[in-house]
């Protein structure tokens, strides 16, 4: 199932349940330069950098992120390229509801948000 998609689309899915949300970045934006009409890969890599910024402390871009993301997301509802987008929707439902109110906070405050975990994996397509 996996070779009808870009081997960075497959890696991003890697790192991402890894928590390597840097690395996200940097693979998704390379493919989405080469596809920038594709807003599901602009959707996923907002979403990286949305929990990227979290983990920094900055939890007005990570907001803000993470709501472009669900925007780009949402019309490839329910599934697309194999993932599940109802669920990463929801996901990021979840993460907007755990952010603090504030717009910033300590890189040391940062690193023991609980926000939820997400594993991102392709599904068979239905038939």
């Amino acid at each position: 199932m996996g070779n009808r998609y870009p081997p960075q689309y497959l890696e991003f899915l890697d790192r991402f349940n890894e928590g390597d949300y840097y690395t996200c970045h940097d693979l998704l934006e390379e493919l989405w330069m080469e596809e920038r009409h594709n807003k599901f890969l602009q959707g996923l890599l907002q979403l990286a950098v949305a929990l990227y910024h979290a983990e920094l402390g900055n939890l007005r871009g990570a907001r803000l992120m993470l709501s472009s993301a669900k925007g780009y997301l949402e019309p490839y509802r329910p599934r697309f390229w194999s993932l599940d987008i109802d669920g990463v929707v929801a996901y990021i439902d979840r993460c907007l509801a755990a952010l603090p109110p504030q717009d910033r906070i300590p890189w040391e405050e940062a690193r023991h948000l609980s926000l939820p975990r997400l594993r991102l994996q392709l599904e068979e397509d239905e038939r």
